[in-house]
């Protein structure tokens, strides 16, 4: 947990703090991105922030993490550099990406100091840089007085880290970091943006495994991922033309259309399409309360993941494995881009003490390597409060 007095302390005459999630993905891995269904939580993992405004177009951030400090103008944002004209390190990328779309939407951005903190894992799939973005985006929100629904504002959030930051996310992450409610998945369609909260199985629980194994998301695996199932879409277009995105594939046409396809990206559009028909039917088990039918799912997409969509490493493979065995345990998957980063579990409530004692051993035994495990809370999504 973070010591909110503490963090306070670091900018003495601050009045604002602002707070985000991160999120873990329960199923609906590398979808959104392809207008389709997804299934994430936003967790109890949080980014903290705190604020005091200033009478200059000047940002000036610590990232206690970090322990980094810059300074940075409003007016000089296009050049990606700070007063010295060095460029900005990576980590300022995302609070400076969400002002340049703010700015560009005509919205007012004021000169602020802030520092801020995180129980989020850097790099660990659980959307550190969404729970960044949207934190800052609530604060400039309440600065500046401006009126704008939360999607609207988790969308400028993610164009900032597509154009801005440079990688090609989809809309989940700043969506569940916006718009999280406790003790609720959040089904939402990235097509339509419409979204509904569902309740999560009773007596289970959310488990997240660290596998320590870090990627670095803006690599060109992801953005190869993403054009493979770009050119899915042309191929298939030569044929279809109602075809915008594969949501409109079904897996009967896909297969019926095999042959347009070399075996790449034939692999990466049949974990997509099947993956989409995954939420349909998991929706349909949370309304039920089948936990069991949910977990099932949850092993089919991590086996897609990592035969077909290729984004697993041995480490996911291992905690996966190791978690299925382990008496209580509904499903596991590895959660986000992958190459690295987390799993994420569901099991039973009363079984939660030992599976996550049974799984950190078994993984080290396995790998060498010591994962950290913790149960992960369904949460509220970004909110901001004045410093009394």
């Amino acid at each position: 947990m973070i010591d909110r007095e503490k963090l306070i302390q670091t900018i003495p005459d601050a009045n604002l703090m602002a707070s985000a999630p991160g999120r873990v993905n329960l199923l609906g891995e590398h979808v959104d991105y392809n207008n389709g269904v997804v299934l994430p939580i936003a967790i109890d993992r949080r980014v903290w922030l705190v604020v005091r405004p200033v009478d200059n177009r000047l940002i000036v951030l610590h990232a206690l993490d970090l322990n980094q400090h810059i300074t940075f103008s409003l007016d000089q944002l296009a050049n990606r550099v700070d007063l010295q004209g060095q460029s900005l390190p990576n980590w300022a990328l995302y609070p400076a990406g969400v002002a340049w779309s703010l700015q560009n939407k005509g919205l007012s951005v004021s000169g602020i100091e802030a520092a801020y903190t995180s129980d989020v894992p850097i790099g660990a799939g659980l959307s550190s840089s969404a729970a960044v973005e949207l934190s800052f985006a609530v604060l400039w929100q309440k600065l500046g007085g401006w009126e704008l629904d939360r999607m609207t504002l988790a969308r400028l959030c993610q164009a900032g880290e597509n154009l801005y930051v440079g990688v090609n996310c989809g809309l989940m992450d700043q969506f569940a970091s916006g718009h999280g409610v406790a003790q609720h998945a959040l089904w939402f369609d990235t097509r339509s943006l419409e979204w509904q909260p569902i309740p999560l199985p009773p007596d289970t629980v959310v488990i997240v495994a660290d596998s320590g194994v870090r990627r670095e998301l803006a690599g060109s695996e992801y953005n190869n991922r993403r054009a493979a199932c770009e050119n899915a879409v042309e191929l298939l277009n030569q044929k279809y033309q109602n075809i915008q995105s594969l949501r409109d594939v079904s897996p009967e046409v896909l297969e019926q259309n095999k042959d347009l396809f070399n075996e790449e990206i034939y692999k990466r559009a049949r974990h997509v399409v099947d993956e989409i028909e995954r939420v349909k039917k998991a929706c349909e088990f949370l309304m039920k309360d089948d936990a069991a039918g949910f977990g099932k799912l949850m092993i089919a997409g991590h086996k897609s993941l990592r035969d077909l969509y290729e984004v697993s490493c041995v480490e996911l493979d291992a905690l996966v494995e190791i978690a299925c065995d382990l008496e209580g345990c509904f499903g596991a998957r590895l959660t986000g881009a992958g190459f690295g980063g987390c799993t994420v579990n569901l099991v039973k409530k009363d079984h939660k003490e030992v599976f996550i004692e049974k799984l950190k051993n078994g993984y080290l035994q396995r790998m060498n390597r010591r994962a950290e495990v913790y149960v992960c809370k369904a949460s509220r999504g970004a909110y901001i409060e004045a410093i009394k």
